[in-house]
């Protein structure tokens, strides 16, 4: 089982930024897409960026343009970076693969999921 660490959270001001990282144990990781995912309280877990094996990424509507996904395969290292925070932005970030479901979606290819990383926005 990968164990996945997730990184860089904290409590930041609106219109502020933070990168995330995410460290993947084993070696097999560059065969994989990866996925950043975000739950607030009450909420379901969201897809928020993906990006491919080969470096194509995909952003949720309200990340483009803010979230810049990233990945160092030589490092097993999935990044997020983010920018103009906002307070709906407030959430557990975590990681893992994902595969694209008969429905279109992205799917976790993982059943274990990390501790996460908080990311807090507020004045």
């Amino acid at each position: 089982q990968v164990q996945l660490v997730e990184s860089g959270g904290g409590a930041v001001q609106p219109g502020g930024s933070l990168k995330l990282s995410c460290v993947a144990s084993e070696d097999p990781f560059s065969i994989y897409a990866m996925a950043w995912y975000r739950q607030a309280p009450e909420k379901r877990r969201e897809c928020v960026a993906a990006v491919a094996s080969g470096g194509i990424t995909n952003y949720k509507d309200t990340a483009k343009g803010r979230f810049t996904i990233s990945r160092d395969d030589a490092k097993r290292t999935l990044y997020l970076q983010i920018n103009s925070l906002k307070p709906e932005d407030t959430a557990a970030y975590y990681c893992n693969a994902v595969y694209v479901s008969d429905s279109g979606e992205y799917t976790a290819s993982s059943g274990y999921w990390g501790q996460g990383t908080q990311v807090t926005v507020s004045s």
